[in-house]
This record gives C-alpha cells, sequence and structure tokens, in this order.
C-alpha cells in the first residue's frame, strides 16, 4: 500500500503572539527567542525522520521554523496558498475591547455555519480553503515524497485538516493547536483517504524552560 505520511505544524512564537496581537496573513513577523527554541527542540526531536520535502507559507516566520531541516538540504518550496487568513484591516493592532469582540463575533458567525464570511477587508475560511486546495494537490501529485513536513499557521491549519478529512468548515475549531504543535496525517493512495496519527502534540517542547516574562 502506497502511503505518505505529512507532518504539519503551526510556527515557533513570535512576539506578536506573545502579546495577544493579530497577525494573519498582512504582518510578517519573525520568531522571538522562544520561537526559536521551540523549532531548535522540534528539529532536535524530528531531524531523524527522512523528509523528502518542506513545504512552507510564503511567510517568514514559517522558513524560519524549520530552517534547520532547510539546512540539512531538504528540498524547500513556499506556497501563499498555505499563508495565515487574512484577518484584514485589523491585523498587527494592539489587543482592545473593540477588536476582540469583532474577532469573537466573527468566529462564532463561522461556527454557526456563515463561514463564507469575510474579515473585513480580509479572508474567509471559504476563501482560506479555496486557496489551499491546488497545494494539497499538488502535494498529492508527487508520490515519491514519502515523508513531507509542512509549517503553517493556526487559523489555516485548522482549515487545511477539516479540508483533508472532508469535514465542513463549522469544524475548523475542534482542531486545536498551540505554537510549534505538531499534526501527522497519513494519506493512503490505494484508499485516497487521510488519517489522523497525531493531534495538537507538544511532547517535543517539554523539555524546554518556560521563560521568566510568560
Amino acid at each position: 500500500m502506497k502511503r505518505k505520511s505529512i507532518y504539519i505544524i503551526r510556527h515557533g512564537e513570535t512576539d506578536f503572539n506573545r502579546r495577544g496581537v493579530v497577525q494573519g496573513s498582512g504582518v510578517d513577523s519573525s520568531l522571538n527567542e522562544w520561537g526559536e527554541a521551540q523549532a531548535a527542540a522540534f528539529f532536535n526531536s524530528y531531524q531523524h525522520v527522512p523528509f523528502d520535502k518542506i513545504y512552507t507559507s510564503d511567510l517568514k516566520r514559517t522558513h524560519q521554523t524549520v530552517r534547520g531541516f532547510i539546512k540539512l538540504g531538504i528540498p524547500h518550496e513556499s506556497y501563499s496558498g498555505l499563508n495565515e487568513i487574512s484577518w484584514g484591516a485589523r491585523e498587527g493592532r494592539e489587543p482592545n475591547t473593540g477588536d476582540n469582540n469583532y474577532y469573537r463575533e466573527l468566529v462564532t458567525a463561522w461556527r454557526n455555519g456563515q463561514t463564507e464570511l469575510a474579515a473585513e477587508e480580509g479572508e474567509s475560511p471559504v476563501e482560506v480553503r479555496a486557496r489551499q486546495i491546488p497545494v494539497i494537490e499538488t502535494i498529492l501529485s508527487r508520490p515519491h515524497e514519502r515523508n513531507i513536513l509542512i509549517a503553517m499557521h493556526g487559523r489555516a491549519m485548522r482549515v487545511l485538516l477539516t479540508t483533508l478529512f472532508k469535514q465542513p468548515l463549522v469544524n475548523m475549531d475542534d482542531y486545536e493547536h498551540s505554537n510549534l504543535c505538531l499534526y501527522k496525517v497519513n494519506y493512503s493512495y490505494d484508499l485516497q483517504k487521510f488519517e489522523l496519527e497525531v493531534s495538537n502534540d507538544i511532547t517535543h517542547l517539554l523539555s524546554l524552560e518556560i521563560p521568566q516574562t510568560l
């Protein structure tokens, strides 16, 4: 049976994550010191996996998260289709009550089935799914890549997982995530079906000392 193992990770922490600032696809932030430590811990735990290809979004926080693997010479491709959802006009702003209420109402609307509803000047989950599908098709068209690593973003990851498992987008929030968490998914070419093996795993981070500023 021909199979593909897909390791999907969220990027490491940024200062925006630390401060609770929504980044989306419009804020191209870098990992902070803790995020770099998370990336190093993941690399140390998974450098033994014979990855055939690394896929990332176009945003540098995902590139930085898998830098250790790229330095090993593993081929790397980046796709805007894997970018985080665009949260629109409110991206990059310091947390405030008005914005927090706006995001809460937006996510509630998505949970209630209004997944075509876009953030102001941003994207809807339906639009994110549409741009992810060509990337998924590209990945599946390469059966010789038996083990791949995908570095992406929280909301985009939730959309991707519902797509792989042919679920409605209202199920997005069933897939919890944290910085540098791992989902491992296996694809059977014979059955044309995905199976979830590992969900929101952070055991590779347990050796890290929590920074004093947290």
